[in-house]
């Protein structure tokens, strides 16, 4: 993600302790607190287990973030399966660093910026074959070389299970607040009590839990009826001594709005679904608070001040450092 230094601009020294490994992360540590300095509020979207609506979740928590007027970042860190792009239908190639070295994100609307590693993918359909340290070094570029600017909300997607990428997320961003997603069903609710447990572990504190797929929405009626069970998530919330932020129904429609790239909570309309997402945003809008929403403004690059052993002689945004 970034280019080598310019020719000239470095003596032989200068460049030995510009590419030294101290220098490097110096560096990068640096423009990752810079990033994360900016932004208010970041929450993590995670689940124990795959097919619990994580990223349906997450895409909706963004867009209603910003459809209330709030500047939000969301950011895929589902490296093996990222969905979000498709989710909010964004096609548009990767177009290329800013004058500061920084990668620009994706704008979904006016409020809304993402980045994901289909940014950078030629074609969508080749398979991420990243071991642990490749996909570490992936979410740190995500922060800091990404030009988020000033965010009042940064909503992260997480791939399901206890791995690389959410301990990647926990280390790296230490006032993160996770939220948790899980069916009804006692199978996903004895996975999500993993998630919990690892939470517990690496200190990352639990905004709140979310019932997902918690009855059915009838197509023709419009009557929720309980196909897959409801309550679980309510229960478990209650005896962990969590904050319980709501059920959401499952309803054909929200399937629909994925594949068609709208957010089903943006597309108008009434039904017990949108309402469910609506409460869900509005829980996270009181637990996080920001004040009154800022007006929408385009995030300024952010230049990182040299750490490297050149001394600032070369640009540091373009050092192999």
């Amino acid at each position: 993600m970034s280019s080598s230094c310019k020719s000239g601009q470095c003596g032989s020294g200068q460049q030995s302790a510009c590419k030294s490994k101290e220098a490097v992360n110096a560096r990068q540590n640096l423009n990752v607190d810079q990033a994360l300095g900016k932004i208010r509020h970041k929450i993590m979207v995670m689940s124990g287990k795959g097919g619990v609506g994580k990223s349906t979740v997450a895409v909706n928590l963004a867009a209603g973030l910003a459809r209330a007027g709030f500047r939000v970042g969301l950011m895929d860190v589902d490296l093996h399966g990222p969905d979000v792009c498709r989710m909010l239908n964004l096609k548009e190639p990767f177009a290329g660093s800013l004058e500061d070295g920084k990668m620009p994100p994706w704008r979904a609307g006016d409020n809304l910026l993402v980045m994901s590693l289909e940014n950078m993918m030629q074609d969508r359909d080749d398979p991420i074959i990243w071991r642990g340290p490749l996909k570490n070094q992936a979410i740190r570029q995500f922060i800091a070389d990404v030009a988020w600017g000033e965010l009042d909300y940064l909503v992260i997607d997480a791939p399901p299970g206890t791995g690389d990428e959410p301990m990647t997320v926990a280390q790296m961003i230490k006032d993160a607040k996770a939220l948790v997603v899980t069916t009804p069903q006692r199978v996903a609710l004895a996975d999500v009590r993993k998630s919990l447990n690892f939470c517990k572990h690496v200190k990352l504190e639990v905004l709140g839990l979310v019932e997902n797929m918690s009855g059915y929405v009838c197509p023709h009626c419009g009557k929720t009826s309980d196909l897959f069970k409801t309550g679980g998530g309510e229960e478990l919330a209650k005896s962990s001594d969590l904050p319980f932020l709501g059920r959401i129904p499952l309803d054909p429609r929200i399937m629909l709005a994925g594949d068609e790239g709208t957010p089903y909570l943006t597309g108008g309309g009434e039904s017990p679904a949108i309402t469910a997402l609506n409460d869900m945003v509005t829980a996270v809008m009181r637990a996080l608070p920001v004040g009154a929403p800022a007006a929408a403004a385009a995030p300024p690059p952010m230049a990182a001040a040299p750490t490297c052993g050149c001394q600032g002689a070369c640009d540091p945004n373009r050092c192999d450092c």
